[in-house]
């Protein structure tokens, strides 16, 4: 499995630099490295080179990739056309073709999301670093396995305990007249498997989220006031996804700058900004990612034998956050972002007894 490495900010062409820095770093420390970028200008220009929706390699132990979601979309086609002849007698998208098909707005993250899964469950590489937008929407793309999981959770749920749920798995003659009126291969383990599988895939991402070695941000900033108040708002906005924020990068050349106290208790590195045709200064003054993602705070802490759940939420007031518990769940609004806590059983159902925001931490006790 490989370190996923991502970096969120403003500054679009700093942020390009510092992610292709890093994959350069990691390379020459013999690690197989995969920077992945989408389909934009700025990371070819960078690089010098023409790039391709397959990796190709540009140096030793380094290969490069560019997501182009037409492509992608029309490769993941197939497999749901596959997919559809398991189930259906006759297919109905075996007409369909995946040239033909138009990307809608929000299908690029789910389609790079899915990229970058098959990348590191290929165990060609040690890091992948990833070159995405560094705002909102790359938060919303690496919070989809948490956020559907919750969908698959409940609505799962919920049909299973409706009466047309129970009256499909109950009855020995529902089965067989589905199955000839809808044209469905209907079995057990048909519709098992699949749901089954989605399930999986989703544990395995909200696990690797969960987990600083395998996935982790870095926050990319400069002095000026406005991107230091909009790269705070990424740092909470992260943490409610889940997403471990390793530190902070500071573009500038003065190497005295001290905001420490703007990102307490995150490491603050000052990096150059670089000149394509020497990309050294920059790699020298990178950090450490991997001891610095492990030592980073915890997004969600759960202490069962006290019961309670601690969410690390900076960048965001008392004001700002919102807890409400209307299903099973809580849930947790903070700016943009919501989240539903998947809670251990034995938390899970309980209520609320009492929650308290205190130094960036939103304490609920149950």
């Amino acid at each position: 499995m490989a370190l996923i490495l991502t970096f969120l900010g403003k500054g679009g062409i700093a942020r390009t630099k510092i992610a292709i820095a890093a994959a350069k770093r990691l390379a020459s420390q013999g690690k197989r490295v995969l920077l992945a970028g989408l389909a934009e200008p700025v990371l070819p220009i960078l690089l010098d080179q023409t790039l391709a929706p397959d990796p190709q390699e540009i140096a030793p132990n380094l290969q490069v990739v560019q997501f182009q979601a037409s492509v992608l979309l029309e490769r993941n086609w197939e497999q749901v056309k596959k997919l559809e002849a398991q189930y259906l007698r006759t297919p109905i998208f075996k007409e369909v073709y995946g040239q033909e098909l138009v990307v809608l707005p929000g299908m690029d993250n789910a389609l790079a999301l899915n990229a970058i899964r098959e990348y590191d469950a290929s165990g060609k590489y040690d890091a992948i670093v990833y070159d995405g937008t560094g705002d909102a929407s790359s938060l919303r793309m690496l919070g989809l396995p948490e956020s559907l999981s919750w969908y698959v959770r409940r609505f799962r749920q919920l049909f299973i305990n409706s009466d047309l749920g129970k009256t499909i798995a109950e009855s020995p003659l529902i089965q067989p007249l589905i199955s000839s009126f809808f044209n469905v291969n209907w079995t057990a383990d048909n519709f098992a498997q699949p749901t089954n599988q989605v399930n999986n895939f989703l544990d395995q991402g909200r696990t690797a989220l969960a987990d600083p070695n395998r996935i982790a941000a870095f926050l990319v900033t400069t002095a000026d006031p406005i991107d230091l108040a909009s790269t705070r708002y990424l740092w909470g906005s992260a943490q409610q996804i889940g997403l471990t924020v390793g530190g902070v990068i500071l573009v500038s050349s003065e190497t005295n700058l001290n905001l420490s106290e703007e990102f307490t208790p995150l490491n603050v590195s000052v990096v150059p900004d670089a000149d394509k045709s020497d990309w050294q200064p920059l790699i020298d003054a990178l950090p450490n990612f991997v001891e610095l993602a492990r030592q980073a705070p915890k997004p969600i802490e759960v202490d069962v034998h006290n019961r309670q759940v601690r969410l690390f939420l900076p960048g965001f007031d008392k004001k700002q956050v919102k807890l409400t518990q209307y299903g099973p769940e809580v849930t947790v609004e903070a700016g943009d972002q919501r989240r539903n806590i998947f809670l251990p059983p034995a938390l899970s159902g309980r209520p609320v007894a009492g929650a308290k925001f205190q130094n960036s931490y939103l304490i609920i006790s149950f």
